[in-house]
């Protein structure tokens, strides 16, 4: 998505300062969450495997839509805790440094290439849950749209530092 925005040649002229860095930040919030969700989820399966005793209501649901349940959770909590931290560190900054930060993730080819593959991982991930056999809550929801933004940026990184070995294409 931050292709589509505005991009000009100076950062002083960058319009849509504050929504480019709040999208930036809570997209980064979504991908975040889900992998902290991912991990909650995994050292609580292990603990339950390990212990062998199984809660009936924990093992009730079945594993994908537990899975989805907890990330989805979790990128709720970062989602709120990254939109206060971003406030926090914005307070009182003047509008040039809005406009600076926007700019140079504009600038980023690799932040724009990172935005991409996330924002398709989303979309994947939305989609994926039309295919669960059971209906899920918005919660799963958004736990599977954070599990896609995640897929997305690993996979980014595998096709961008594995087989491009970091190149971009202006600099071949």
């Amino acid at each position: 998505m931050s292709r589509y925005f505005p991009h000009p040649a100076y950062a002083e002229d960058q319009p849509l300062a504050r929504t480019i860095l709040t999208t930036h930040v809570e997209t980064r919030a979504v991908t975040t969450g889900a992998i902290i969700g991912a991990g909650i989820f995994a050292a609580r399966e292990a603990l339950l495997r390990i212990r062998k005793t199984a809660v009936s209501d924990t093992l009730a649901t079945p594993r994908l839509q537990r899975f989805l349940l907890v990330t989805g959770k979790s990128t709720l909590w970062t989602i709120g805790i990254s939109s206060v931290g971003l406030v926090g560190r914005m307070w009182g900054r003047e509008e040039i440094e809005w406009k600076d930060r926007s700019w140079r993730l504009l600038e980023s080819k690799g932040q724009v290439e990172t935005d991409d593959w996330s924002y398709g991982g989303m979309l994947l991930g939305l989609a994926a849950t039309a295919f669960l056999k059971r209906p899920v809550g918005w919660v799963a929801v958004i736990g599977s749209v954070g599990t896609g933004s995640a897929v997305g940026v690993v996979g980014y990184m595998g096709w961008r530092y594995g087989l491009h070995s970091g190149r971009f294409p202006s600099s071949q």
